[in-house]
């Protein structure tokens, strides 16, 4: 089961997932701006290991790290507990918010009913 991420330790797993395997040196050049110090970004990874998100192999004197979760496996899980937590577990309900707000247009409206109406005849 996967364990909810604090937004520093989402904003490493964005690096770690646009790096591969490396080390804190290789994520933190896969980092906007504000880039974080190096121990507290040393000390973030240090967490998500112990959470299971990373795993590590020591080569020489030093750890490479790599993706242990997929990040479609972390954004399923995060939207699945926005959409319970924030809209009664509906779908329907988030969609519905996004129109209210005007984050999704008619068009783009259009377009997921027909992706869902043809994965139906697959």
């Amino acid at each position: 089961m996967l364990e909810k991420l604090t937004r520093q330790e989402e904003e490493a797993m964005l690096a770690v997932w646009a790096t591969g395997e490396g080390n804190v040196k290789n994520f933190l050049e896969n980092m906007p701006a504000p880039v974080p110090p190096y121990t507290t970004l040393a000390s973030t990874i240090k967490n998500l290991e112990k959470k299971g998100y990373i795993g590590s192999r020591l080569v020489g004197n030093m750890y490479l790290y790599r993706p242990a979760v997929e990040e479609a496996e972390y954004k399923k899980y995060s939207l699945t507990n926005v959409v319970k937590n924030h809209f009664d577990n509906s779908y329907k309900d988030l969609v519905t918010f996004f129109a209210e707000q005007k984050k999704i247009s008619p068009k783009e409206l259009k377009e997921i009913i027909e992706m869902i109406e043809k994965g139906k005849k697959d």
